[in-house]
C-alpha cells in the first residue's frame, strides 16, 4: 500500500504490538516516492570494538538519529539503529536538513570520538530504480515510543552501494556541532540474568522463498518469546543507574557548549541528584524514578526488523543452543544468512528530549562486539 506523500505520516500508521507479526506483509506501507534515506556507519568499527570501544561506536550510531530528531524539531521518522550506524527516512523537502546533520555528526564523531562515520543520502527513486522498495511498519510493544521496521530490500540495497562508496557525502574538514540534545548514556550494562547475551542477525537469502523465509523468521522468533520477559535484556527493575557514569566523557562531548570540565560537572550534578532519586523513589517535579525506570525497559528496542532480523536476547545456553540450531537448518537450506555472538550484558544508549514524560529511547546492544561482531561471524559464513 502506497499513501500519498502529502497523507504519509509514521506517528499515525496502525501500530502493532505483537513482534511475531513483524514478517506479515500487511503490517508494512511503502513510503513516498519523493523520501530519501539517511545512511551511516562507522569505519573499520571491528577495530575500535577489538580496542574496548564499542561504547563509542554506539554513541556515534545514536548519535545520528539524535542529530537528525533534533534537526527536524523533534518529530519521529522512521528509523533504525544497527550498533555501528543507523538509518532514517524522511521526507525530500527535508534533505537538506538531513544532509546538514549527517555531516555535522560525522564531523562531531571524528573531532570528539575519534572515529569516522561514512554517511550518505539515497533517495527511494534510485532505490526503485533497482525493483526494490522500503516500507515500514510501526511497531509498539506496549511502551511510550514507536519504532520503524523495514522490509523490502531496498534499505540493504542502499547500506551496501553506500559501503562501496555509493551516495556518500562529503565530510567537511572544519569542526562542525550537531544538536545531540537528549543524547546520553548513564546506565549501567545490563547483566544477563538467564546465561548469556545473545546478539543475533538473520538476514534472507537471496532467492529464498518467501513461505519458508517467513517459517524461519518465525521460528526464532517464537523460540525467543518463550525466554523470561520474551528475552528482554533488562527487567523492570533491572536498570541500574550508574554513578559516576560510564558513558560521562561521551555524553560531556555530546552535551557541551564550551569547556568539556564544565559540561562534566554539569552531568555529575544531574546523576548525582537522579541516583539519589532512583535510590529513594523520591518525586521532583514531573519526574517519578519508577515509573521513568519502568519505561526505560517498555521502551528498549532489543528487537527489530530492517531487510533482516536483529535481536539483543538475555536467554539461556540451551535456549542459545537451540536458536543456532534453527538458524543452521535455515541456512542449510538457502534460507538465510545468520550471526550469533554471546557475551555476559548489554549496553544502553538513550535519547532523552525530557525526563518528565515518557518518550525516552533506548537502544540496546551487546556490550562486547554485539551487532557488529554479529555481522562479522555472518560475512564470514
Amino acid at each position: 500500500m502506497t499513501q500519498a506523500d502529502s497523507d504519509f505520516d509514521f506517528s499515525t500508521l496502525p501500530a502493532f504490538a505483537d513482534f511475531g507479526r513483524v514478517m506479515e506483509a500487511e503490517v508494512y506501507e511503502s513510503l513516498p516516492a519523493d523520501w530519501v534515506l539517511g545512511l551511516s556507519d562507522v569505519v573499520d568499527s571491528r577495530k575500535a570494538i577489538a580496542a574496548g570501544r564499542y561504547k563509542a561506536v554506539n554513541m556515534a550510531g545514536a548519535a545520528v538519529i539524535s542529530a537528525v530528531m533534533n534537526a527536524l524539531g523533534g518529530r519521529n521518522h522512521p528509523f533504525v539503529f544497527g550498533g555501528d550506524g543507523a538509518a532514517v527516512a524522511v521526507p525530500g523537502g527535508n534533505r537538506e536538513a538531513l544532509e546538514d546533520a549527517l555531516k555535522a555528526t560525522a564531523c562531531w564523531v571524528r573531532d570528539e570520538l575519534g572515529l569516522e562515520l561514512r554517511v550518505a543520502v539515497v533517495p527511494l527513486s534510485d532505490i526503485r530504480a533497482e525493483a526494490l522498495d522500503v516500507k515500514v511498519a510501526r511497531f509498539n510493544g506496549a511502551g511510550a515510543v514507536d519504532y520503524a521496521m523495514f522490509s523490502g530490500g531496498g534499505l540493504s540495497w542502499a547500506e551496501r552501494r553506500m559501503k562501496d562508496g555509493g551516495f556518500q557525502l562529503t565530510v567537511p574538514s572544519e569542526p562542525l556541532r550537531p544538536d545531540l540534545t537528549g543524547l546520553s548514556c548513564r546506565w549501567e550494562p545490563a547483566q544477563s540474568e538467564q546465561g548469556v547475551m545473545l546478539s543475533l542477525i538473520a538476514q534472507p537469502e537471496e532467492g529464498a522463498d518467501p513461505k519458508e523465509l517467513r517459517a524461519a523468521m518465525a521460528a526464532i522468533v517464537d523460540l525467543a518469546g518463550a525466554e523470561e520477559r520474551q528475552g528482554h535484556p533488562v527487567s523492570v527493575k533491572g536498570a541500574r543507574f550508574r554513578f559516576p557514569p560510564g558513558g560521562l566523557d561521551y555524553e560531556a562531548r555530546a552535551q557541551r557548549k564550551g569547556g568539556l570540565a564544565a559540561a562534566k560537572l554539569q552531568i555529575l550534578l544531574e546523576c548525582a541528584l537522579g541516583w539519589l532519586l532512583f535510590r529513594t523513589g523520591w518525586k521532583l517535579g514531573g519526574f517519578d524514578p519508577d515509573r521513568y525506570r519502568q519505561h526505560v525497559m517498555l521502551n528498549a528496542d532489543y528487537r527489530k526488523f530492517d531487510d533482516g532480523l536483529k535481536m539483543t536476547l538475555d536467554c539461556s545456553r540451551d535456549k542459545s543452543r537451540a536458536i543456532a540450531e534453527r538458524l543452521e537448518e535455515a541456512k542449510q537450506a538457502g534460507i538465510i544468512r545468520y550471526g550469533l555472538f554471546e557475551q555476559n550484558s548489554a549496553l544502553m544508549t538513550c535519547i532523552v528530549p525530557s525526563v518528565s514524560d515518557d518518550r525516552h529511547f533506548h537502544f540496546l546492544d551487546g556490550s562486547a562486539g554485539g551487532y557488529a561482531a554479529a555481522a562479522d561471524r555472518m560475512e564470514r559464513g
